[in-house]
């Protein structure tokens, strides 16, 4: 009988043990070191990432089709020294129209009686 009671406390500690180490895997796989809140963590960075590679191969793919306009199109060329570098052809008069802001005197000279009524 005394051999049964000792097997019975042998095993309750050796439970306890086992409970004890479960919960410290447990804290750890949650809290520590390459645990859950590091994963979270990463896969936020990832997200992240894939959102900013795809508005840069947005860009890219943008850029590419911009370098075959100027590759084939003669009217692309054209178009960006016209618009960009502000070039003319042989021949072509350039007006420029330059609007007043709101709010602003105008760019008119001044009228004889205020020449006169000021003295000059």
């Amino acid at each position: 009988m005394r051999r049964s009671g000792t097997i019975s406390i042998m095993l309750k500690w050796l439970a306890l043990v086992l409970i004890a180490l479960l919960i410290a895997l447990q804290v750890k796989l949650w809290t520590g070191d390459g645990g859950m809140r590091d994963l979270r963590a990463i896969r936020a960075r990832v997200s992240e990432q894939r959102a900013e590679n795809a508005k840069l191969e947005q860009r890219n793919d943008a850029l590419h089709a911009d370098v075959e306009d100027l590759k084939h199109g003669q009217d692309a060329v054209e178009a960006r020294a016209r618009s960009q570098l502000g070039l003319i052809k042989p021949g072509e008069v350039f007006y420029q129209v330059v609007d007043t802001p709101a709010g602003t005197a105008s760019a008119a000279p001044p009228s004889a009686a205020s020449v006169q009524a000021s003295g000059h």
